[in-house]
């Protein structure tokens, strides 16, 4: 593998010239045990854990920390495939199974972050692949993490599809004392069918969502990142009011949808999935995703107008956090999973 590619631009899509560690770093690990089958881990020391986000990035923020590389929550259509080539590694199976492991990221961040160069900007987790997979309840990183950043009352955030973060909920209660603290989960539907081929390894959504509605209860807002949404596969008007419904009944403070985007690494990987479960739209998606990786405007509009309207009609938003919320009864289920969701039209 080429470690001396793994460098501190290198996760967000831009190599620079330093490498964080070199190869002689590297120890490769394998744990026999059934939550481990099949995943190689290769434990790093790194140089550096701050990665700044380059500058043509759509991200709202500037500044990262991800402790893994490759996630072994297999999400079909992760972005974040494609970094996974930087070290020779395939973004398929490879993305889920060979995990890299900064191993000293706590320490790391800890001596960065009391640099008198750090001017204590915003530091976002989650961004690139899971802080909260399942290596994290092994090698416990975030822990040293959150730990670090709230002895310098540095602000943060975190995005995750993890139930694991209950684990450091103290530590997190402890940190939004001191300094402004922003908790999000990535929940963009509710089909069990469809969760449990495109995002095997994750927990249901029932169950991140009952991660919205713990975070509430101790006080912490939690918004809800509604992502991805699918076209033709959760994008039906029932399987959207049911989606935002729960997470109104789950107490979210927000909820932002954001339609699904195949980036090189995930695209391939994408629609070799759809090849196989829904080889009849095949055709719809090379036609919606024609010029490129992102949907058209126009549908991405269309689906953000729906869930926020969506949203204030179940009171989300971040003038209601922490009002109970008057959910109606449920709207009746959506279509089965073999049958294929019409297409919404365009108003």
């Amino acid at each position: 593998m080429r470690w001396e590619n793994l460098t501190d631009e290198s996760e967000h899509g831009r190599a620079a010239d330093t490498a964080l560690f070199g190869a002689d770093a590297v120890t490769t690990r394998t744990f026999d045990t059934p939550e481990f089958q099949g995943i190689t881990f290769h434990e790093v020391r790194a140089r550096s854990v701050l990665n700044r986000v380059p500058g043509a990035s759509r991200m709202p923020f500037e500044w990262t920390v991800n402790p893994y590389r490759g996630c072994t929550h297999a999400c079909v259509y992760c972005f974040a495939r494609k970094t996974h080539s930087y070290l020779d590694l395939d973004t398929g199976i490879g993305f889920d199974s060979q995990i890299v492991v900064k191993i000293n990221a706590p320490e790391v961040l800890r001596r960065q972050l009391g640099s008198r160069r750090w001017q204590g900007d915003h530091v976002a987790m989650g961004t690139n692949v899971d802080c909260y997979q399942r290596a994290e309840g092994r090698y416990r990183l975030m822990p040293g993490i959150i730990s670090a950043l709230t002895d310098h009352a540095n602000p943060f955030s975190i995005l995750t599809k993890g139930t694991l973060i209950l684990r450091d909920l103290d530590l997190l209660v402890r940190a939004a004392e001191v300094t402004d603290v922003g908790v999000s989960v990535s929940v963009g539907f509710l089909d069990a069918g469809l969760w449990r081929t495109v995002e095997p390894g994750t927990p249901a959504p029932e169950r991140r969502l009952d991660v919205v509605r713990a975070f509430g209860e101790h006080g912490i807002g939690c918004g809800v990142l509604m992502a991805p949404v699918i076209p033709f596969l959760s994008d039906h008007p029932a399987q959207l009011r049911a989606t935002v419904r729960a997470i109104a009944a789950a107490g979210a403070t927000s909820v932002t949808p954001l339609v699904l985007h195949l980036r090189p690494g995930a695209r391939e990987w994408f629609m070799h999935w759809l090849g196989q479960h829904h080889p009849h739209l095949v055709r719809r998606y090379e036609r919606l995703y024609a010029e490129g990786a992102y949907a058209p405007k126009w549908y991405q509009r269309r689906i953000t107008r729906q869930v926020h309207e969506l949203a204030q009609e179940y009171g989300i938003g971040p003038a209601r956090a922490g009002l109970a919320r008057r959910i109606r009864p449920a709207e009746p289920a959506p279509a089965p999973a073999g049958e294929e969701p019409v297409q919404l039209s365009l108003l």
